[in-house]
């Protein structure tokens, strides 16, 4: 067997952005873990002309390249002249729908003037009104309409070659031994790369895997239809191997293309390792309040027409007591017209949103319900694989409620652990779903351990691993058994360099007629709005941003476009101004703290303001930062010295109210929700975490830690309360006057003033009560300064092992303090590794690419 002066290496292909694609991931860890040098590759959400973006999922290395669209988009470019005349400055529906309101808006102000202007001034006004829509729904219309199929991919469907252009050098240069080439939209750019490394000398083998049955997509245009089908047909013969997910689709793939062996079948199934460990505390059960004794459906995935949820929600009026848990992950246009039929039928109290976790916790999240559903609709696609809810309802050990899909329904009635109905036949649901709850005990009983391990993600990746080895004639020497099934992707660490090469944080781009136009706001604490503003703009030219700040007259004086004055908030004038101005002029809003954006005109939360956005076509995602989604009466569960335990009298409950309203509004609007700080994924587990974002360049200083006789001791609270301050303060007060710090609290301090002080400092005291680290910390680690701070077990398993915060509470703060003291050598490299952390994650390079899916909606 040749001899490799590294492992054997493995890319693993795939056209999306690979987040969220739970059988990419676990393929490449999969690989890892047996010792394979692997690279997961996907497709960046960034435009033409930036540069590929690099993480780490462990030891796999993931790389992410950006798609120029431009051989796709030649064809869409034929009548560019005239387009720029019937769709000037309406780009979109989204941006016709503001079109129209700031016209209704003139309308209604013109004539409510007490001197309104001629009736012939606004005719004509209306007139040119109405001729912008009809020539842009023109345009729609017949600008569109693209040439007939030719047969051929390259010109049916030339996103197949801009992929080639971007992903095929970047392969190439990597020299692998084996490419995994995930859906079709990979066939062309494994086989060709694989054909040009060969060409010069380099044994490359690649395989496809068909995650679906191509042929049996009912695709939206025919164009794509006709390019894809084309594409797999010349490629596929061409693979060295070629897997799927189904043995129906294999044998199809086999006759259909007279391969000479029938595909390997891997099951996208989950992890077995950690499901019923103990350590998943989310549950749907109590997710949705239920007690145990309610029956409970439940559906997760994806919702589409094909799935059939329509027949379980007509279904319910005669299951009074069955209620429905849908764990999805965002609220589409389907969703709301199945909720607004709930609500018709009135059933609409019964049927819970509840959000997604991560891949490895899917099984024990589940568990706690009676029946899982797999109502799909009789399509090719849906008839002809074990979907991966299949194996998930089964790890949580739910008996199934299935559709009379083919495969689906043969495996449930082959084990009996379910009940079938005929698809789309509301009598035949409710009677199946009569029947298992009456049967549940003894179809749970069916579950065998036999089925459970064949139906493991680690059972079907081993025929993969070993098909990797059969087709290249290579294998690795060493696994990785250590590595962990759930590791997290993480920034690839960032040396530090000149000024010159560092990632400064220029001003973010104001509000202009950009593709995407985004309002950040009201909350802005500690500056974190205008930080999210200034990495966004750094990293994405087609985005402009107006920040606005609600400022008290004693808060901060954070940077900001608009400041919004909160004791106008039930003023009507200030409502409606507020109104006019975000509809008028966003295409995104990112909804700070769950504040509202129109004042109080629909209450106290952006829950009310909601309807008016979204039908407006504007893109919302949600922003958390702390106690505005932190339940107190779980946090002091889970920790020993909660802030919640000190809160100032009358505040606990209105936290608690705050919490409990805000996580329901966060889970039944399924929409994008981010939180700035790790901890806050335990209150928010469908949450993305979007790191904090500082000026790490306008912190960093070169003063040198550690030089003192007397170290200089820093602590900052802006509420004692919230920092632990009175808990802490006997401690270091004790240290300080013995002689062995020099302490400094800094109380009530500018921003501008506060940077002083903790560039002058030795060691920086943050938090003690809330489990997680905030922007100060991160402030003071961009500064190089170690910093001590209270971390939880989940922060930590969260974030990393990298983070370099020295871990302490109030019971061990004066032992950590003097270790620090007593090994002053190994205290400057963690100041060293501090600002290196900070650089790496805070930056806001990671930020701007956690926001980059959303913005790209």
């Amino acid at each position: 067997m040749p001899s490799h002066s590294r492992p054997p290496r493995l890319v693993v292909l795939v056209t999306n952005g690979i987040t969220g694609d739970s059988r990419v991931q676990k393929t490449a860890i999969a690989a890892a873990r047996d010792g394979w040098d692997v690279i997961l590759m996907g497709r960046s959400s960034t435009k033409k002309g930036k540069e590929i973006e690099r993480s780490t999922m462990g030891p796999v290395e993931v790389i992410r390249v950006p798609v120029a669209t431009v051989l796709s988009r030649s064809q869409a470019d034929r009548h560019r002249m005239r387009r720029a005349l019937t769709q000037f400055r309406i780009p979109d529906k989204s941006a016709l729908n503001r079109y129209r309101a700031r016209h209704q808006a003139w309308l209604r102000m013109q004539t409510g003037k007490d001197n309104p202007p001629p009736k012939a001034w606004i005719k004509a006004h209306e007139a040119v009104h109405e001729l912008r829509v009809k020539a842009w729904g023109w345009e729609q219309f017949h600008g569109s309409k693209p040439a007939p199929p030719s047969g051929d991919w390259r010109s049916d469907w030339p996103i197949l070659l801009d992929i080639d252009l971007a992903f095929g050098p970047v392969i190439e240069e990597l020299e692998p031994d084996v490419i995994h080439a995930n859906d079709i939209n990979t066939i062309p750019t494994a086989a060709m790369s694989a054909a040009r490394l060969i060409a010069r000398g380099k044994k490359c083998v690649w395989l496809y895997d068909a995650h679906e049955y191509v042929q049996g997509i009912e695709w939206p245009k025919p164009q794509q239809a006709s390019g894809v089908k084309a594409a797999e047909r010349e490629f596929i013969g061409r693979a060295d191997a070629v897997v799927t997910v189904s043995d129906q689709i294999a044998e199809l793939l086999r006759s259909s293309y007279k391969l000479p062996q029938t595909p390997l079948v891997v099951g996208n199934s989950p992890v077995r390792e950690g499901i019923r460990s103990g350590k998943v505390e989310a549950s749907v059960r109590a997710r949705a309040g239920l007690a145990e004794d309610t029956p409970l459906l439940v559906y997760a995935g994806w919702i589409g027409p094909e799935r059939g949820l329509d027949t379980v929600v007509a279904g319910l009026p005669k299951l009074p007591e069955h209620h429905l848990a849908l764990v999805t992950g965002r609220m589409t246009a389907l969703l709301q017209e199945l909720l607004a039929e709930a609500e018709r039928l009135g059933v609409r109290d019964r049927v819970h949103l509840l959000p997604y976790v991560a891949p490895y916790e899917v099984a024990d999240y589940l568990s706690s319900a009676d029946l899982g559903l797999t109502p799909f609709r009789r399509t090719p696609n849906c008839e002809l694989s074990l979907p991966t809810k299949i194996s998930e309802y089964l790890h949580a050990g739910l008996p199934l409620v299935t559709s009379d899909v083919q495969v689906v329904s043969a495996y449930v009635r082959q084990h009996d652990i379910g009940e079938v109905f005929t698809s789309g036949d509301v009598a035949s649901f409710v009677a199946a779903v009569t029947r298992a709850t009456a049967r549940r005990q003894e179809m749970g009983a069916n579950i065998t351990e036999s089925i459970l391990e064949d139906l493991s993600w680690e059972r079907q990746s081993s025929k993969l691993l070993r098909l990797y080895r059969d087709i290249s004639g290579l294998a690795p020497t060493a696994p990785r058994v250590a590595v962990p099934w759930s590791v997290q992707e993480r920034p690839v660490g960032v040396l530090t360099g000149p000024a010159s090469s560092r990632r400064e944080l220029p001003a973010w781009r104001p509000l202009s007629d950009t593709t995407v136009r985004l309002g950040i706001g009201p909350a802005n604490y500690a500056g974190q709005a205008a930080g999210f503003a200034k990495a966004i703009s750094r990293d994405n030219p087609e985005v402009s941003i107006e920040v606005m700040m609600n400022k008290p007259p004693a808060s901060f004086d954070y940077p900001a476009d608009i400041y919004l004055d909160p004791a106008r908030k039930k003023e009507l004038d200030y409502q409606v101004e507020q109104l006019k101005r975000v509809l008028s002029s966003y295409t995104h809003v990112l909804a700070d703290a769950f504040l509202p954006l129109f004042g109080h005109l629909n209450g106290d939360n952006i829950e009310g303001d909601l309807p008016a956005l979204l039908q407006a076509g504007i893109k919302v995602a949600l922003l958390a930062h702390g106690s505005e989604i932190r339940h107190p009466d779980r946090h002091r569960e889970r920790h020993r010295f909660s802030l919640f335990a000190d809160a100032p009298e009358g505040f606990v409950d209105k936290l608690r109210e705050k919490a409990v309203r805000n996580r329901r509004v966060a889970e039944e609007a399924g929409l994008p929700t981010f939180v700035t700080t790790p901890d806050l994924l335990v209150d928010l587990p469908a949450a993305t975490w979007a790191p904090l974002v500082v000026d790490v360049e306008a912190w960093a200083c070169d003063r040198p830690v550690m030089e003192r006789s007397r170290p200089l001791v820093l602590h900052a609270p802006s509420k004692r309360w919230t920092k632990g301050t009175d808990r802490i303060l006997p401690i270091v007060q004790a240290m300080h006057d013995k002689g062995l710090i020099e302490l400094r609290l800094a109380e009530g301090v500018t921003w501008s003033e506060m940077r002083s002080l903790v560039q002058s400092s030795d060691i920086v005291l943050d938090q003690f009560t809330s489990g997680s680290f905030g922007t100060f910390a991160v402030e003071a680690m961009s500064a190089g300064k170690p910093v001590v701070a209270y971390l939880s077990d989940q922060v930590i398993k969260t974030v990393g092992g990298d983070l370099p915060i020295v871990n302490a509470d109030p019971s061990n703060l004066g032992e950590v303090l003097e270790s620090l003291l007593d090994d002053r050598e190994a205290t400057v490299k963690i100041a060293l590794a501090s600002a290196e952390y900070a650089r790496t994650y805070h930056d806001g390079t990671w930020t701007a690419r956690q926001l980059a899916p959303f913005l790209k909606s």
